[in-house]
């Protein structure tokens, strides 16, 4: 299987060095041409366009950052799907709205081009390691045959619905990280209120039965400028994200979510300013 690739970001460019490192032919098309520089190989080719790379791929991957910019690459006119051959599988490793994969995906059939929802779980370290969890929306057996080219880069690979389900649940999965920041906030600053030493809390609660991966974070978060504006974006995009396409439900989440949105944004006393 030829493997295209589209967004070598920090996420991006780890997973298509994944790729590379497999074995798998690969190309690449980045708009700053500078950023294909790292990816050199004697099993890697480079494109023009989005289309030149489409027309010389299997499989094509896009992880590129919000849903007007997945439109552009897929649907503009040198865009990936004005290269595609009849069996294409596009897999849209880009978090976007449900809706907008429904969309391209319908846009795609009328190509016989397959698109699955395929957004990850993890950061660089963990796309390099080769431990991202990785969801799969889509049919199901154009997921099977991209599975070896997913398990580069993710240890856990699972289908979990229809075009649109894998979005969804990235959704959720990142609503309840930024419900569960505003929780873990929350518990620090009873803790400091109750006379808690902030280490010695800290240091506890990592081993006891309320540690969790937020807690960490908001440690961090609230300690540094520079991790709350890289955290920030993502969080924020993903929660109105979902709020939109919940339409009223799940508001205890949702309300939790914005909680800790805001306090990224505006960080509330005890936090380092910045």
């Amino acid at each position: 299987m030829r493997v295209g690739f589209i967004g070598l970001g920090d996420m991006g460019g780890a997973m298509a060095q994944r790729i590379i490192d497999a074995g798998f032919p690969t190309v690449l098309w980045a708009r700053r041409r500078e950023a294909l520089a790292p990816f050199a190989g004697e099993s890697v080719e480079t494109a023009e366009t989005p289309a030149d790379l489409a027309a010389r791929a299997d499989l094509v991957c896009v992880c590129v950052w919000a849903d007007d910019d997945v439109r552009e690459v897929l649907g503009g006119k040198s865009g990936v799907l004005v290269g595609c051959r009849p069996g294409t599988i596009v897999a849209i490793h880009s978090t976007i709205a449900p809706a907008t994969s429904r969309e391209l995906a319908d846009a795609a059939t009328e190509r016989d081009v397959t698109v699955l929802d395929v957004p990850v779980s993890g950061g660089r370290d963990v796309a390099l390691a080769g431990s991202l969890a990785v969801a799969v929306g889509g049919d199901e057996e154009a997921a099977e045959r991209c599975r070896p080219v997913f398990e580069t880069y993710g240890d856990q690979v699972l289908h979990v619905g229809p075009v649109g389900a894998a979005q969804s649940l990235k959704l959720v999965n990142n609503a309840l990280l930024s419900a569960n920041l505003a929780v873990a906030d929350d518990a620090l600053t009873v803790g400091a209120a109750l006379g808690i030493k902030p280490e010695a809390m800290q240091q506890l609660l990592r081993s006891g039965s309320g540690r969790s991966y937020a807690l960490d974070v908001v440690i961090g978060a609230r300690g540094s400028s520079e991790i709350r504006a890289a955290a920030r974006p993502a969080l924020e995009k993903d929660v109105h994200a979902l709020a939109a396409a919940a339409d009223g439900d799940a508001a205890l989440l949702l309300q939790a979510a914005e909680e800790a949105v805001q306090r990224l944004g505006d960080p509330p006393p005890g936090w380092v300013p910045g």
